[in-house]
């Protein structure tokens, strides 16, 4: 059974994981036996059995599981070639054959984290490739004060000089690479060993450039061993059913990366400069120094900038969903009570009209065929609103299949403006269920210089019983008549019972 979408069944997983387990105790204890042996022939075989046992389970994995692109995984397999070559020649003093095999596995483990880390197409990209960029220049910076400037001042210009300066230079990019895997990485079991496996290589070439300084801190039986970490690491991914997933186009939502990025960088920075404080750099020193910082702190000003950006564009989606009904795109109810409360701050001289519309046999549509398709002809309902009214005036959907249109319009405007709303409904809708006919019925609220001192919502409760008023006469719209009250104004009930100034639509 091939796995290649990095979800296997239960079946292929529990047994891929005991086997892992298995091969990584394995794998520790033939470490455990090459830091004992030190050196001479048990360690090497040691070490002989880790590297082969690697390259071993990466060509069964690639076998077993078949994943879809499997070039990383042949990358990975020439890079440990390579660093297991490099080893053996810098153990026999042979020179530069030792840095060439070394490199060409960094151009391999490169080459791999490019190609598995491609098509994980992560929200937010641009950020994480500048968090992780900036930890790369901090990486750098602290290199170039703890190993690369020593390096070359003691070494002076010369090939061996720049190729043991490289190192640490490739390392930055490589831990650039694996901050941005971390970044974006799900708890995919072969994905954390591959990043134990490059933290491992580069804690090892650490404290091989810290030796190249004359500053060793551990013997090099030590770092030897965390390179076969490495080989172990790498292997055991290879055998885990997850390792298909590596190559796998999916979107990734990346982890809260941003402060961690952060404190990372703040710290290598200040590591970096805290030798070169109260110190006499050279000119190459201030030079490389200052680039690096302008070129960080570049960075951390597009990073802050984006941010606000993105802040911005966060603060306006949340007050567009806070103020629209999702359904319709139109205003909520609380919205439109804001509006409707701003617009009466004008002053009486100013006409203003508000329009409730219903749609008459919606509940029988939506109990016959379901919310869906009621959901369906409330969209297509205010689309034909939103066109007859247009962009000036204020149209909410109020709740149901209630809407609500408010205009600076008087009496006859707005009998206009029903008129056309109704003409909008004459023809049937065409939901997925087939045509479907829907009227509605208008019930208009106008305040004027008699009535500014009305409220808010009896405005509303006026224009909803003019709107049923119109519904039980099938009158197609109704005006609310206030001097009929004689300056009273009465509850929803009796205002439906009550003589009201009415207006067949069509008559």
């Amino acid at each position: 059974m091939n796995v290649h979408d990095g979800r296997p069944a239960g079946k292929l997983a529990q047994p891929g994981g005991g086997c892992c387990a298995l091969l990584l105790a394995a794998g520790a204890a033939a470490i455990g036996v090459q830091l004992l042996a030190g050196s001479g022939p048990v360690a090497f075989g040691a070490t002989a059995v880790v590297v082969l046992g690697s390259l071993g389970m990466i060509g069964f994995g690639l076998w077993r599981y078949r994943p879809a692109h499997p070039l990383p995984w042949y990358l990975l397999s020439g890079s440990a070639v390579a660093f297991a070559a490099g080893s053996t020649l810098r153990g026999a003093g042979q020179q530069p054959l030792d840095d060439i095999c070394t490199l060409t596995g960094y151009a391999g483990i490169g080459a791999a984290a490019t190609l598995w880390l491609r098509p994980r197409q992560a929200r937010a990209n641009h950020d994480l490739l500048l968090d992780s960029g900036l930890i790369g220049l901090g990486a750098l910076l602290a290199s170039w004060t703890f190993l690369i400037s020593p390096i070359l001042s003691s070494s002076g210009p010369g090939a061996v000089a720049l190729i043991a300066a490289a190192y640490p230079v490739l390392d930055a990019l490589l831990l650039t690479l694996v901050a941005y895997s971390m970044a974006t990485g799900s708890p995919e079991p072969s994905r954390r060993l591959l990043h134990i496996g490059l933290l491992a290589i580069l804690i090892g070439d650490l404290g091989y450039s810290l030796d190249t300084v004359g500053a060793r801190l551990v013997d090099h039986d030590v770092l030897q061993a965390s390179l076969l970490v490495a080989y172990l690491t790498v292997g055991v991914a290879a055998v885990h059913p997850t390792m298909t997933a590596l190559t796998t186009p999916r979107h990734i939502h990346p982890q809260h990366s941003r402060q961690r990025a952060s404190m990372i960088a703040v710290a290598l920075i200040v590591a970096a400069l805290v030798p070169v404080v109260g110190s006499s750099p050279t000119f190459l020193d201030r030079v490389v120094v200052s680039t690096l910082f302008a070129l960080m702190l570049i960075g951390v000003l597009v990073r802050s900038e984006r941010a606000i950006v993105r802040s911005a564009r966060s603060e306006r989606r949340a007050q567009y969903q806070a103020d629209h009904d999702m359904l319709t795109g139109l205003l909520n109810r609380t919205a439109l009570l804001r509006r409707l409360g701003q617009s009466r701050t004008r002053g009486p001289e100013h006409p203003l009209a508000l329009l409730f519309l219903d749609l008459d046999g919606f509940k029988m549509v939506n109990d016959s065929y379901g919310h869906a398709v009621g959901d369906e002809l409330i969209a297509n309902a205010a689309s034909r609103i939103r066109r007859v009214v247009g962009n000036r005036d204020v149209t909410a959907r109020y709740g149901g299949d209630e809407f609500v249109v408010l205009a600076p319009l008087d009496r006859e405007q707005a009998g206009a403006l029903a008129e056309r709303l109704l003409t909008a409904f004459l023809r049937p809708f065409e939901l997925s269920v087939g045509e479907i006919p829907i009227t509605a019925s208008i019930g208009i609220a106008c305040d004027g210089p008699r009535r500014f001192d009305a409220g808010v919502y009896e405005l509303l409760r006026e224009a909803d019983s003019a709107m049923y008023h119109a519904k039980e006469r099938s009158l197609g719209y109704a005006v609310f008549d206030w001097p009929a009250f004689g300056g009273r104004v009465r509850g929803p009930e009796e205002s439906r019972r009550s003589a009201l100034e009415t207006r067949a639509f069509g008559a």
